[in-house]
Parts: C-alpha cells; structure tokens; sequence
C-alpha cells in the first residue's frame, strides 16, 4: 500500500473529521468562555471583592534599578489563569452534561410499533384461524 493511499485513507476517515470538528468548535467555545470570564465575571469578582485586580497582584523580589527591571513574581496573573481554567472547565462539564442529559431523553422516547399492512393483518388471520383447527 502505498503512503499516499494510507493517507488518504486516514485523512478521509469519520474520526479524524469528526475530530478536526470537534477542535475548531471547542476553539471558538474557548474563546468565547475567555470573553465571558475576562470581561464580565472577573470585573464583577473584581468589584465584589473591592475593586482588586488579580492580574495587578504580585510580589516584588528585587526593586527595578536604573540599569534592570524589577524582578517579580506575579501570582496574580497565575491565580487568573487558575481562574480561567475552572470556568471554563465547569462551562464545558455543562454543555456535556445538558448534551448528555439531551440524549438520554431522545434515547427513552418509545418507539411505535408500524402499522401493519392489509396483508399482514389476513396472514394473521389466517394464522390464528390455522392454530383453531
């Protein structure tokens, strides 16, 4: 077989398609959960907790001099993305869970039974009118 054809073969394959959906979606999702958090619940949190921004905490180690910056660690921008992580993290355990739950309903809704034909219905008759004699 030749590396072409294998390819191919896997390029074209439902998983890899439905993978390649999958990620330009959760993409565009992320991005829109990053605007949600970083526009709205962060300032609101913000606000609630007087006005502290979390990516403006830090702890200076060395003072900025003439000649170098100071050196800092800036934890605040790190409890952010900590931040970020779980709403997004909890954003996507929703929609899976509302998917989820969607599905499960689609799965219990009762199938019904066709309605048999005319001639279904003398093949039975014919049946049970055999099974008397």
């Amino acid at each position: 077989m030749s590396m072409m054809k294998e390819f191919k073969d896997f390029a074209v394959k439902g998983n890899v398609i439905d993978l390649a959906v999958g990620v330009v979606i959760g993409a565009a999702f992320g991005k829109i959960i990053a605007s949600l958090v970083a526009d709205i619940i962060t300032p609101l949190l913000g606000l609630a907790i007087g006005g502290v921004s979390f990516k403006a905490l830090s702890l200076t180690l060395v003072e900025a001099t003439a000649d170098a910056p100071a050196v800092a660690i800036a934890y605040g921008s790190f409890l952010q993305q900590i931040f970020d992580f779980t709403i997004i993290a909890f954003s996507i355990f929703m929609f899976i869970r509302a998917f989820n739950s969607f599905k499960r309903k689609e799965e219990a809704t009762p199938t019904i039974p066709p309605v048999p034909t005319k001639q279904e219905l003398l093949l039975e008759e014919i049946r049970d009118l055999l099974k008397k004699n």
